[in-house]
């Protein structure tokens, strides 16, 4: 059973910067493309960033674009997600998520993920 623990979230005024880290269990981490992905409340979780198994590849939210950046470290199982620029809009419960299928370039939807961290809650103050 994989396992996926998030870190660093927390209370940021707006302007302000935060570092998400995600360590996975398992030994077959790098053989997996990662995403992040948020949920505010009363919404759907969207996609906000991802990477590929070797962390060449990234694709991001459009709307993150420019101030968030997603990084990996496979000697550490860790992904990571720099947040600069925050505004209250990023407030929400933010899930590391490991993609379904290995071996394969990354996806950005919701269903191409099959484990999920328990989230990290990332509260943005005007």
């Amino acid at each position: 059973q994989v396992q996926l623990v998030e870190s660093g979230g927390g209370l940021v005024q707006a302007g302000g910067s935060l570092r998400l880290s995600c360590v996975v269990s398992g030994r077959t981490f790098n053989y997996y493309a990662m995403g992040w992905f948020r949920q505010a409340p009363g919404k759907e979780r969207e996609f906000v960033a991802a990477i590929s198994m070797s962390g060449r590849s990234t694709a991001y939210l459009d709307s993150v674009k420019g101030r968030f950046t997603i990084a990996r470290d496979n000697a550490k199982n860790t992904v990571y997600l720099q947040m600069n620029s925050l505004k209250p809009e990023d407030t929400a419960v933010y899930y590391c998520a490991k993609q379904r299928i290995s071996r394969t370039i990354l996806t950005t939807t919701r269903d191409g993920y099959d484990d999920w961290g328990q989230g990290t809650q990332v509260t943005v103050s005007s």
